[in-house]
């Protein structure tokens, strides 16, 4: 059983993302998503609008992230 190369397209010819580049990004997505929630409500439940502020900056860059992730697959 020979191998012959021209039967074969890699990922890089095609200019296609690979899955394990895929779910990173998606897996730092949800972290940011994750941790912006955690965030927030913190600062609610010490009463300090800076950090819930801050908290809902990083979940909304979170969601967004995951937005664009989930546009580039479709």
């Amino acid at each position: 059983m020979g191998d012959n190369s021209k039967e074969f397209v890699t990922q890089e010819e095609t200019g296609e993302v690979a899955p394990s580049e895929q779910v990173e990004g998606r897996v730092e997505a949800e972290m940011k998503r994750i941790e912006g929630s955690a965030r927030e409500a913190v600062g609610q439940g010490i009463l300090d609008k800076e950090v819930e502020r801050e908290g809902r900056k990083l979940k909304e860059e979170g969601e967004r992230e995951l937005d664009e992730q989930r546009e580039q697959q479709q």
